[in-house]
């Protein structure tokens, strides 16, 4: 299995997963034409896409969306998701039920309800044939039994960490975008995420990729740490028992 970040952060996600036969996208948050150019550049060809997965409606996940009927790509996205989808041609149109499951060419796929302020958003746990797992979760408010038990056991996370609240706290943003990003239904916070993973990594070679970095918000070096420090108490180092990348 193989992972290209092609965008991450509030200007746009977009995610490529590769295995030997697939490859999914999830999110497309991106101009289209900018994420033809960012698969090319990783030796994608736009036309080989298999599906397209929407975590939620908003904007920074979907603005890249009309690739879909360009290259007739179907796209799976929440059922009540799809009111606020525009400019997907009927026939590419995949509602799902929060927390089924998809089976796309040699991947199998299951999705997890998670906590933000759309209409049913949906994190996702991606297998192929060769028993790699990759979870996927990116925004949402916290993280509760139901999701640690879906992306348990991955090989590979792929995990916002989206803000320090003290920054949030001392931003220029209105009270009400304050509040909402550190609510239940909001963004998670550095501290939020070391916990999320400390539970979930075993220290047997992950490779965690913190993702959806707030830019005023956040610094990658303090996501970073904080990361490193709340796995260094179960004994796990960087580079001997997982790999992390900030992006």
């Amino acid at each position: 299995m193989k992972v290209d970040i092609l965008a991450s952060g509030s200007g746009g996600n977009c995610i490529a997963l590769r295995s030997s036969q697939t490859t999914i996208l999830v999110d497309v948050g991106i101009a289209k034409t900018k994420i033809e150019k960012r698969l090319l550049e990783v030796g994608i060809r736009p036309d080989s896409i298999s599906a397209i997965l929407v975590t939620h409606a908003h904007s920074d996940h979907i603005k890249g969306v009309p690739l879909a009927n360009k290259y007739k790509i179907p796209v799976y996205a929440a059922e009540d998701e799809w009111k606020s989808i525009n400019g997907v041609d009927d026939e590419l149109k995949r509602p799902i039920p929060a927390g089924g499951d998809i089976n796309i060419d040699d991947w199998f796929v299951e999705s997890f309800k998670t906590h933000h302020d759309a209409f049913s958003p949906l994190g996702y746990v991606v297998s192929d044939y060769e028993g790699f797992k990759c979870s996927i979760c990116l925004d949402t408010g916290h993280v509760d039994d139901e999701m640690l038990s879906a992306m348990e056991y991955s090989n590979i996370y792929i995990i916002e960490s989206n803000h320090e609240p003290n920054m949030v706290e001392a931003s220029e943003y209105p009270p009400s975008v304050k509040a909402r990003i550190v609510s239940h239904i909001g963004h998670l916070s550095n501290a939020q995420t070391a916990e999320t993973l400390s539970k979930l990594v075993m220290g047997v070679g992950e490779q965690i990729y913190l993702t959806h970095l707030s830019h005023s918000n956040n610094l990658p070096a303090l996501a970073e740490i904080t990361v490193k420090r709340a796995l260094f108490k179960k004994g796990f180092k960087a580079g001997t028992h997982y790999k992390l990348e900030v992006i």
